[in-house]
């Protein structure tokens, strides 16, 4: 299968099964988008009149050439590919609080609270029993990932910091290693806090909308105020603090802003380089969920954002977005591609009751709820539900030209939105092949312009 399309002003031909990414020319698009539906000398007859004859039929013959060599025109064959099952969890979003200092007005949990179920804090004692659950289950995974999650976890930090050398503890008694990540929106985030994070945390995620305007329309504090000016200087004291470690900016663009490649820009001018800023995930009645109507801007709003990403890291102003990371020359293994995040398969999500979900996403909705690690129970029925949520068995998946790339999309979104796992959401899958189409052109422009640097180095 080969998909053809422009973006940001280059024209591309990706051989999906290979993975293969080819720039080309007018005569070599046009001829590549109709390669595979019509016979050589019909598609010569047809281009003609605006392309030189041989130069066609010399695209033709280097098209099949390619072929021959496995890097165009692929058709691999999966039926008999051996699909991990469920059975290793490597990974646990532990959820430190169950309420928050914000009210924001699209947020998934509800303020905290994820739908009615009452407002509490993580106890130490259960987060223990969490994390002693997770190497139980993680059979012979070395490396552990814990997200320390709400709400807002620093509302619970003193039990965070005690969970942490828990953990550190934990590990040399069994030989795994824990990479703690803490997601906040930092409005609690302290000097003494920050020190702690950057030296235990892998990864911190900071969350900050984009504009002033957009952010405090968004994000107000508990009590209604405005929460930029208390958050921006606390987020940027702790991206800087952080160095050359993990972190990111997070934010979430929704009806009410859906020219958010200006609130990507934003972050950055104000001094992140590590953003991401994601499109909300609501049902239809909700004013702030993202309509059809709007795909067209919204796709424009990727073509602009990436126009101007590349002009600023080719001017030395780095930015790094996180929709338009993708690695066309390694990357994943085909099992991987295939699975997506593991959520409910290799990756749970812990309550402060102690309840176990799929991922943070389903906490509180009926019939995911997976056991608890106040006794241990696991429904693995539910884990292999989800183990077998992958591309091959998605029906609008399989036919995908973006398929390895975005893994089937979000089961959280796609329950919510169509009550069923295995049937992704369309704005959902709209968005992503956009990016994604974006992304491969972000790499093929930035490779062909360090090759370019080069030969002009060269000579």
């Amino acid at each position: 299968m080969l998909h053809v399309f422009k973006a940001l002003g280059a024209m591309i031909a990706m051989d999906v099964d290979s993975g293969s990414v080819h720039m080309v020319d007018e005569p070599a698009y046009e001829v590549l988008s109709r390669i595979e539906t019509m016979e050589p000398d019909a598609i010569v007859a047809e281009l003609k009149d605006r392309f030189d004859e041989n130069d066609l039929r010399e695209i033709i013959d280097e098209i099949d050439e390619m072929k021959q060599a496995g890097q165009l025109l692929t058709n691999y064959d999966y039926t008999g590919l051996e699909i991990k099952t469920a059975g290793t969890v490597k990974a646990m979003c532990l959820h430190a609080a169950h309420d928050c200092n914000l009210r924001c007005k699209y947020c998934f949990a509800d303020g905290g609270d994820y739908h009615g179920q009452h407002r509490m804090l993580l106890p130490y004692d259960v987060g223990v029993k969490a994390l002693d659950w997770l190497i139980a289950h993680s059979g012979n995974r070395h490396n552990l990932e814990v997200d320390f999650f709400g709400g807002e976890p620093l509302m619970n930090f003193e039990v965070v910091k005690r969970l942490v050398e828990y953990g550190r503890k934990r590990e040399a008694e069994t030989g795994k290693h824990f990479n703690f990540t803490i997601t906040t929106n930092c409005v609690a985030l302290t000097d003494d806090k920050m020190e702690f994070i950057n030296k235990e945390m892998k990864n911190i995620v900071l969350s900050l909308d984009g504009r002033k305007s957009v952010h405090d329309f968004m994000r107000p504090t508990a009590n209604g105020k405005p929460s930029y000016d208390i958050i921006l200087p606390h987020a940027l004291k702790m991206a800087k603090m952080r160095g050359d470690k993990e972190y990111y900016v997070r934010g979430t663009y929704t009806a009410m802003n859906p020219d958010f490649s200006k609130d990507v820009i934003a972050l950055n001018d104000a001094g992140f380089e590590q953003i991401s800023v994601e499109p909300v995930v609501l049902t239809p009645d909700s004013p702030y969920a993202l309509r059809p109507d709007q795909l067209p801007m919204l796709k424009e709003q990727y073509e602009e954002l990436g126009q101007e990403y590349i002009r600023r890291r080719a001017a030395g102003h780095f930015i790094n977005f996180f929709h338009f990371n993708v690695d066309l020359e390694g990357g994943p293994c085909i099992r991987k591609r295939l699975s997506g995040c593991g959520s409910g398969d290799e990756y749970v999500a812990v309550t402060p009751e102690g309840d176990i979900y799929p991922c943070h996403q389903f906490v509180g909705r009926e019939g995911y709820k997976m056991g608890s690690v106040l006794d241990g129970s696991f429904d693995t029925t539910i884990q292999k539900r989800f183990a077998a949520n992958h591309v091959l068995n998605k029906e609008k998946c399989r036919s995908c030209w973006a398929r390895f790339y975005c893994s089937g999309g979000c089961a959280a979104n796609a329950q919510l939105l169509n009550g069923d796992i295995s049937k992704p959401y369309d704005m959902e899958c709209e968005l992503e092949r956009k990016r994604l189409e974006c992304a491969i052109a972000v790499y093929a422009i930035e490779r062909e312009n360090r090759l370019r640097a080069k030969e002009q180095e060269e000579k």
